[in-house]
């Protein structure tokens, strides 16, 4: 269950992302064009994601997820975020939601900064088979993702 300052931080940062990678880049390259309607559209929709990434239908969440990286952060090679991404708002829901948005398995460190954890805490878990090695090295996203609902249920 989401809490209401979990949704206004996670909408709020929607807001920040959509405004700046995509409203002000269009505002830089049409000064004439006026784009208060759009402003405020983001607005509306920010909060319809939030609710939607935060609800209890992982399927749309997962869509949700995916579609915002896609435009969020387009490019010619899979999305790979830095480890800082994973601790802010969107990062936190799309590790729960929707795992790493390009591989199967990550590092260490990598699994670390999904769980918000040290890579310590990850060697551990694994350890103790709370988190599965992945056969090439690092640990499965799926086993973080697992992990992340257990901890998210409690």
């Amino acid at each position: 269950m989401s809490t209401l300052s979990e949704h206004v931080d996670l909408r709020n940062d929607l807001i920040r992302l959509v405004t700046s990678r995509l409203l002000d880049p269009l505002e830089i390259l049409l000064p004439q064009a006026d784009l208060a309607d759009l402003r405020s559209s983001v607005r509306a929709d920010a909060d319809m994601w939030a609710a939607q990434l935060l609800g209890q239908d992982d399927a749309l969440a997962r869509r949700v997820v995916v579609r915002l990286l896609a435009v969020l952060h387009p490019g010619d090679t899979p999305f790979d975020p830095p480890e800082s991404w994973w601790a802010t708002p969107l990062g936190r829901v799309a590790a729960r939601r929707a795992g790493h948005p390009s591989k199967d398995h990550v590092s260490l460190g990598v699994a670390g900064a999904m769980l918000g954890i040290t890579r310590q805490g990850v060697h551990d878990l694994v350890n103790r088979n709370k988190l599965l090695r992945h056969p090439d090295g690092g640990v499965t996203v799926d086993s973080i993702r697992t992990r992340l609902s257990l901890r998210r249920d409690q």
